[in-house]
Order: C-alpha cells, then sequence, then structure tokens
C-alpha cells in the first residue's frame, strides 16, 4: 500500500512540472483519477473503513470538503448566515404578502375570486419558470452571480408593483417578482457549501429562522400599514430587507466547491484562507485538489439508475410540502373570514362579489398561526439528527393530516387558531427537513440543479393550490380540507419510501465515489439498530 502512494506522489509531482497548457491540465486530470482510485482502493485493503472526505488534511493533498471541516464554524458562518438570512426573509415577506393582499384587491377592485386566485398563481407560475434557470445560472456562472441577480430582479419589480394602476399590471408585475424569487434557494446551495459537517443541518434550520422572521415581520407590517397606508405602501416596504441585502452583497464570497470544479484553484484557495483568517483557525497544509472532474448537473443526471426513484419521490415530497403549506397560509385567511365549517352554510348562499376587508381579529389571528414557525423550526431542529431526515419529513406530514380532519366539525374560533398553528408548525418543519436533506442527497455536480428542480416541483404545489384554497373552498370546505389531508398522508408515505439516509455524512463531491460509502453507510446503520452512528454528534 505505501509503496503504490508513494509511487502516485512523484508521478503527480512529474506531471505538474511538464505541465504545457493544455496537454499538462489534461494529464493532471489523469493522474488525480488515478490516484483518487488508488488511494480509495489502499484505504479499503488496509480495512480502514474512513471514506477519503475525512483523510488526514496534512497529508500533502487536501479537498474543499476538508479544509472547510479543518477550519469549521466560526465568524465567517455566522456573517454567512445573516446574510444568507435576509434574501430568505425577503422571500417569505413576499409570499406572506399574498394571503394580505387577496382580500384586500378581493374589496378594492371588485375582483372575482377566480382572479384573485390567479394573483396568487401568477407569483408562483414566475417561480416556477425560473427556478431552474437560476439553478443553471448558479452552476454555470457562480452560486453568488445568480444569486445577486436574483435579488436585485426581486427589488426592482417589487417596488414596481406598489405602483400598478390596474389588475393586468399587477397580475404581470407579481409574476416578475415571482420570477426573482425562483433564485432564493441558490442562497441555501451557497450557505451549504461552506458548512462543516457537523453543523450543516443545524445552520440550514437556523436560516429557517429568517422565513419566519419574515412572515412575522410582515404580519406586523401589514397591522401598521394597511389601516393608515394601504397596500401600495406594503408592497413597496416589504422589500426593505432585499434592499440591505444588495448593499451587503458585495462581501459574500464565491463557492469554493465551485470554483473548484471549475478549475479555479487559486481563487478557491483565497477564499479558503479568508475563512480561516476569519474564522482564527489554520488552513490545512498542502496542495488543494478536485474530486474527480465531472460534467456539471444535467437533468438526466438526476434519473441516472442510483437517483431515480430519490429524484421521483422528493419531486412529490416538495410538491406536497408546497401545496399544503402555502393551501394552508391561504386557508387561514379565509377560515377566519367564514369561521370554518360552521361558516359554510351560510357561505353557500354568499355572492362571489361581496367582499370583507381583514379586521384586526383577523390580523391577530393571522399573526398567532405565523409565529407557529418558530416551534416548528424547534420540532425539526430536535428531530431531525435524532430521527434522521427521512423520518422527520413522515412526521410532519401525519401530523398536519391529523391537525386538519378536525377542521371539519363545527369548531370555535380559538381551537380552529390551535389547530392551524399545530399544522402550520409541523408543515413548516417539514419544509426544513426537505431543505436540508436535497442537497445532501445529491453531488456537487447536480446540487444546484437538484435543488432547483425539487424547488421548482414546489412551485407547482404552490401555483394549483390557491385554486382549492380560495376557488374550491367557496364550493365546499370538506373537499378542499379532504385534498389537502390525503395528499400530506401520501407525502408521509413517499418519506418513508425515500432510499438513502443522509443523516451524519459528508456533501457528497462526485457521484462516482458515493456508491460503496453509501452501501457502508447504511450498512452500518442498520446495525446499531437504524440509528446512523455520527447522528449523536450532529448536534454539537
Amino acid at each position: 500500500g505505501i509503496c503504490t502512494l508513494f509511487h502516485i506522489v512523484r508521478f503527480r509531482r512529474t506531471g505538474e512540472s511538464t505541465r504545457s497548457e493544455d496537454d499538462g491540465e489534461n494529464r493532471e486530470e489523469v493522474v488525480r483519477i488515478a490516484e483518487q482510485n488508488e488511494l480509495e482502493s489502499v484505504a479499503l485493503t488496509d480495512g480502514a473503513p474512513v471514506p477519503r472526505e475525512f483523510a488526514n488534511p496534512t497529508d500533502d493533498t487536501f479537498m474543499v470538503e476538508d479544509a472547510v471541516e479543518a477550519i469549521g464554524f466560526g465568524t465567517f458562518q455566522v456573517k454567512l448566515s445573516i446574510l444568507t438570512g435576509l434574501s430568505w426573509m425577503a422571500d417569505a415577506m413576499e409570499m406572506m404578502i399574498l394571503s394580505i393582499l387577496a382580500p384586500q384587491l378581493h374589496c378594492e377592485w371588485r375582483l372575482p375570486s377566480l382572479q384573485v386566485a390567479l394573483l396568487t398563481s401568477a407569483v408562483f407560475i414566475g417561480m416556477m419558470i425560473s427556478s431552474s434557470l437560476w439553478g443553471n445560472i448558479a452552476d454555470k456562472y457562480g452560486r453568488k452571480t445568480g444569486l445577486k441577480m436574483s435579488v436585485l430582479w426581486t427589488m426592482f419589480y417589487g417596488v414596481m408593483s406598489a405602483f400598478a394602476p390596474v389588475y393586468g399590471w399587477i397580475l404581470v408585475l407579481r409574476a416578475l417578482v415571482g420570477f426573482g424569487i425562483g433564485g432564493a434557494p441558490q442562497s441555501v446551495t451557497l450557505y451549504s457549501e461552506f458548512l462543516p459537517m457537523k453543523s450543516r443541518a443545524t445552520c440550514i434550520l437556523l436560516i429557517e429562522i429568517f422565513w419566519a422572521l419574515g412572515t412575522v415581520f410582515e404580519v406586523l407590517l401589514a397591522i401598521l400599514v394597511m389601516p393608515t397606508l394601504g397596500w401600495r405602501w406594503l408592497l413597496g416596504l416589504s422589500t426593505i430587507p432585499l434592499f440591505i441585502f444588495s448593499l451587503l452583497c458585495f462581501w459574500l464570497p464565491e463557492s469554493a466547491r465551485y470554483d473548484v470544479l471549475t478549475g479555479n484553484q487559486e481563487k478557491a484557495l483565497a477564499t479558503l484562507k479568508r475563512i480561516a483568517t476569519e474564522n482564527g483557525a489554520p488552513m490545512p497544509l498542502g496542495k488543494l485538489i478536485a474530486a474527480r472532474q465531472e460534467e456539471r448537473g444535467k437533468i438526466q443526471d438526476l434519473f441516472s439508475a442510483h437517483f431515480r426513484w430519490t429524484t421521483v419521490l422528493l419531486w412529490f415530497i416538495w410538491f406536497a410540502n408546497a401545496f399544503s403549506y402555502y393551501g394552508l397560509v391561504l386557508l387561514t385567511t379565509q377560515l377566519f373570514q367564514e369561521g370554518g365549517a360552521c361558516g359554510s352554510n351560510k357561505m353557500e348562499l354568499r355572492c362571489n362579489l361581496e367582499c370583507k376587508y381583514l379586521n384586526s381579529d383577523d390580523y391577530k389571528d393571522l399573526l398567532w398561526t405565523t409565529l407557529s414557525e418558530f416551534p416548528g423550526l424547534l420540532v425539526t431542529l430536535w428531530a431531525i439528527d435524532r430521527l434522521g431526515r427521512r423520518k422527520t419529513m413522515a412526521l410532519c406530514f401525519f401530523v398536519f393530516s391529523m391537525c386538519i380532519i378536525p377542521l371539519y366539525g363545527c369548531v370555535g374560533r380559538t381551537s380552529m387558531t390551535v389547530l392551524i398553528f399545530v399544522a402550520r408548525a409541523f408543515i413548516s418543519g417539514g419544509f426544513q427537513a426537505a431543505y436540508v436533506y436535497t442537497p445532501e442527497v445529491y453531488p456537487t455536480a447536480t446540487r444546484a440543479l437538484g435543488l432547483g428542480m425539487s424547488s421548482g416541483m414546489a412551485r407547482v404545489g404552490a401555483l394549483i393550490t390557491p385554486f382549492v384554497a380560495q376557488v374550491m373552498l367557496e364550493s365546499s370546505v370538506y373537499l378542499a380540507l379532504s385534498v389537502y389531508c390525503c395528499c400530506c398522508l401520501l407525502a408521509a408515505i413517499a418519506s418513508c419510501a425515500l432510499p438513502i439516509e443522509t443523516t451524519g455524512r459528508g456533501l457528497q463531491e462526485s457521484s462516482h465515489r458515493e456508491w460503496g460509502q453509501e452501501m457502508m453507510g447504511r450498512a452500518s446503520s442498520e446495525s446499531s439498530g437504524g440509528m446512523p452512528a455520527s447522528s449523536s454528534v450532529s448536534q454539537g
């Protein structure tokens, strides 16, 4: 084993010294591949179950993964959390506006409920069209570029939509805002690539605190602004976090993993050194190498034999997540106005155009149900490393369905608020779990694409949901509730059926190397009673 190792090291040195522009690069590529395969086989023959990623960082070569692990969590990641959080917060606010804007425009412009639902759908149509596009931009031109573009775009059209004179204009402008929001998941891609493995799940969940803050902030803003200044000011003021983000954006580094993948070693090394300095941690010694270069993500990679089943199930889970989450957000204002199933008899007689503005009680209850996102986070934070990602998702979907069932009965205002509170806590928790699981399951080359396509499916769910929550609800409360209940029960089953559990394993650099390690990981997790060995550490 040692002999081959020495041989490889010398071989790579010669590969470097005889480097002519293009030729040398290819040769080094070959060398790198050879070396990696040898290293793996050496590790396996020696009986050491340590995957290549966790090899001693003081070897004379290291990968981005090793460096990120060695530098650890510190000041840099805290700053990055706040910045990523801002783009997330803005996203949440643009979403939350929809449930406040709908009743308002329904009254002010005398819109039929179909047009109100279409206004919500327009945003999601924009998001759906753009989410894979932003994913491609992020994979081609870098995570930072994609994120900056999407934020500026959203900010511009967000401010513009405050000046919309008629329904047609606001429809187009909100769709363009949606187009920009489609790029927000790229902030999570960038963020997760700078996080050490131990703290990844916890951090991505903490980012979601900003989502919850955004929704709460939006409702508070509505309570202040709507009675006096009206909805146009609400739309304008809701772009504040985006404005702050765009000012602070110049501080963001490009993802080091991305730089290495595109052959930009020096830039990646500079970024890593900068993080090490900010965190006051030592850099690993030696030369930065890439995991074996692969073509960057294509759609068919998501359907390779290894990922096919995972991709299909994940798409349904994301669909159900968004369908139920946004459905509940829109249902909340509708049910509060109607008084739930009790009001359904009176509701049958109601004319389509008759309208009610939201009153202060409605806003107060909206605030309460919005606050449920915080306990939802805590539930997921507690469960995600103890139960594993898949069981956490299944649990969240199941509890949501259980909370919807009592709404069939004639429950009072208070118990309705409590049920919606619990349902929303768990469905937002399920969303967070999906956000942790998806980037972990796909390798670097297809990660942004995998996340982009998944959130694209989520947009489809969100796009359909207004027609259930706003249009179908008018004809039958029971039918609308049944749709959400069944959808989530199916999603709970789908979560259990996912083939790969990612708790306590590294982000995958390359999809070729992952298979053996995956099987090893699965074997060890089954032997320890279905709990991955390293899951207890992950809270640290």
